[in-house]
């Protein structure tokens, strides 16, 4: 399909990546029961405790290297294999999206496979095996970082998402809980005449008003809605798949 074709942009969050086997932070065995927020995901704690921060990010940067594309991840790379054109943005700071084969992903929070500078943000390395730990240091000579948005940090691509979701014409909400600003609000700057839907167990709970309820886990839902919309070649959401 050209590039003036319908365009798909899909919202994604922890939800997705679970169903991978990563653990999320929000469920109650999550991360954060085991590990206070304030304690390894805000700036204060990586001045208080940089080594323990780094111990926390090493051990979830091995359990992405374990995990791998579920039903969901590859339902949309093939979608966009097909043609369609398709912009994922995702909350999730592992690499899922990417290695299913979606070309078009922005991380809104980060991707755990990349450290960066302390001191400029723009200065980012790979992690293609390992961790980061304290001593390594950037090409100023300054600590490395995990790439990710902590708590009480600026979300830098926020601007670029609203914008890309300006420009569907569907979006499509995927294992989130709507709860993280400002990702949450995204859904804003849907076009009006641009259909939003959501797909989780939760849905009816999660879905603000005007949203389709897909009430389906990711990796069952969502290659769902993607076989439809390949049989018939544009975005629509059947109403056998609703409720």
């Amino acid at each position: 399909m050209a590039d003036d074709s319908p365009h798909l942009v899909v919202f994604t969050g922890a939800g997705i990546s679970a169903e991978s086997g990563i653990q999320t932070f929000r469920a109650a065995d999550g991360l954060w029961a085991e590990h206070p927020i304030e304690e390894v995901a805000t700036p204060q704690a990586w001045r208080r405790d940089p080594a323990r921060v780094l111990q926390f990010y090493n051990r979830r940067r091995e359990q992405v290297r374990r995990a791998r594309p579920n039903a969901a991840h590859r339902a949309l790379a093939a979608l966009e294999r097909q043609g369609f054109r398709v912009s994922i943005i995702t909350q999730n700071i592992d690499d899922l999206h990417e290695r299913a084969g979606s070309r078009r992903v922005l991380h809104l929070h980060g991707e755990i496979l990349k450290a960066r500078s302390t001191v400029d943000a723009r200065m980012q390395y790979p992690l293609p095996r390992g961790g980061i730990e304290l001593g390594d240091i950037c090409d100023k000579g300054s600590q490395l970082r995990p790439d990710v948005v902590w708590f009480g940090e600026g979300v830098p691509h926020f601007p670029e998402a609203c914008g890309i979701v300006g420009e569907a014409d569907l979006l499509l909400v995927v294992g989130t809980s709507l709860a993280v600003m400002p990702a949450a609000s995204l859904l804003e700057h849907t076009p009006l005449d641009a259909p939003s839907v959501l797909v989780d167990p939760e849905a009816d709970i999660l879905a603000p008003p005007g949203v389709t309820r897909i009430r389906q886990p990711a990796a069952k839902g969502v290659p769902a809605l993607v076989r439809h919309w390949q049989r018939e070649g544009r975005l629509w959401v059947p109403e056998t798949l609703l409720g």
